[in-house]
């Protein structure tokens, strides 16, 4: 290519059919090493083109100058992406993947290092949706779009991408990044059925060598598991050797907090957290460590209700070691609210009166959010059967089954000794 200028007449050009864009991108191929040596000078061509017309040949120009971008030029830089992230066309983006990822991270990037991560949550949700082939695809952008979310603490934002079934990924480590960013955003909201069903998958995928975003992970999920359940379980048996061998020697203090937890004591779990505060403030933990204490108080209560009908608010706070009658009223108010006990307060004499779950599971609501679950269900089954079906006709699986299988299966062996026949 003689110059930048031709290239651009060339994408301006070849930017239509499906043979122009294909005879483009050998063009641009060829040209890569003449861009990243200009990338200095490449903004004033991209005001030459449409974004939305030419994206594969103005993605090629935007990739090579966000090589060489300075602090300064961020004011400049930033329009761009945002700008041709909403106008450009999935097609054509498509065809040069990494090169629209490599964009997309630097612009990230450029975001957390001005500490303006929330103009980036938009445009990496939407390039993301482009990216996507479908839904169920998780792209190298995922991550990247749920740490803007984390950073400004748009957690709602996070969900949109998070609600979707995930079944094709390329790179492990994307998997890791996306269960870790997502179970943290669920904290954010107080999901925490749903952060532990994240943080799971991370501490139970497979791994030949233990890595930090599942030391991180299993810290996390045994504070959630403490304050959703009361309790840690145990590995399940799918587990990597790896995990179940390593987690416990990295995450001894959350272990430690695990057991003084179970004892029921508050001055036991107090004790235990002073003990620690310097791992959990370091782990930036230390907001769901003091939830943990928090959900004993709770859970303490939560066992009152199953032993009396009623009983006064400085019984209550004598029972669960709170200071005074009016702590007890407000741990009691906030889990009336939360729906985590039902009772009433009489203010009269502080007394408080515990009622059974008024749930008949016959309302309307109730009878479809249990179809809804089961259609979910049945639609992951389906998919379960897919996917083993193509598993079970793919060559390279059909021949390594092959390899391992024994040489004589038990069938080719007669059941009854000949001498009896």
């Amino acid at each position: 290519m003689d110059s930048l200028e031709a290239l651009v007449a060339h994408i301006q050009a070849l930017s239509g059919s499906v043979e122009e864009v294909s005879h483009l991108h050998s063009l641009l191929k060829q040209a890569e090493a003449s861009l990243q040596s200009q990338a200095a000078r490449l903004s004033s061509f991209l005001g030459q083109l449409d974004a939305s017309k030419h994206s594969l040949g103005y993605l090629y120009i935007l990739e090579a100058y966000s090589t060489s971008i300075s602090r300064e030029q961020a004011n400049e830089f930033l329009p761009f992406v945002i700008g041709f992230i909403n106008e450009c066309s999935p097609e054509q983006i498509r065809l040069a993947p990494e090169k629209f990822i490599s964009v997309c991270k630097r612009f990230k990037d450029q975001l957390m290092d001005l500490k303006t991560p929330i103009q980036g949550v938009v445009p990496l949700r939407t390039a993301v949706r482009k990216l996507q082939l479908s839904s169920e695809q998780l792209t190298a952008l995922h991550s990247d779009f749920l740490v803007l979310c984390l950073l400004s603490k748009c957690y709602k934002a996070g969900l949109s991408i998070l609600d979707d079934d995930i079944y094709e990924v390329d790179q492990p480590k994307e998997l890791l990044l996306y269960c870790y960013y997502g179970g943290m955003i669920n904290i954010g909201l107080k999901h925490f059925r749903k952060a532990l069903e994240f943080l799971h998958n991370v501490v139970t995928a497979p791994m030949t060598n233990l890595n930090a975003i599942a030391i991180e992970a299993y810290k996390k999920y045994i504070l959630v598991s403490l304050i959703q359940n009361g309790q840690v379980p145990q590995f399940p048996k799918y587990t990597s050797s790896a995990a179940q061998k390593n987690l416990k020697i990295h995450t001894q203090p959350y272990l430690d907090l695990a057991i003084s937890y179970s004892s029921g004591k508050i001055s036991e779990l107090e004790a235990c957290i002073q003990s620690n505060m310097d791992k959990f403030h370091s782990d930036n933990n230390m907001g769901l460590v003091k939830q943990v204490l928090s959900s004993l108080y709770k859970r303490n209560i939560q066992r009152l209700t199953q032993m009396y009908l009623t009983l006064s608010l400085q019984d209550i706070a004598n029972a669960v070691q709170l200071q005074t009658s009016k702590e007890a009223e407000m741990h009691v108010l906030r889990m009336i609210q939360d729906g985590e006990i039902f009772a009433t307060i009489n203010q009269k004499d502080g007394m408080v009166s515990f009622h059974e779950d008024p749930e008949q599971y016959k309302s309307c609501e109730m009878i479809e959010r249990i179809d809804s679950s089961i259609q979910r269900i049945m639609a992951l089954s389906r998919k379960l059967t897919a996917i083993d079906e193509q598993i079970s006709c793919d060559p390279a699986y059909v021949t390594k089954v092959g390899r391992e299988r024994p040489r004589f299966d038990f069938d080719d062996f007669d059941s009854v000794p000949h001498k009896y026949m």
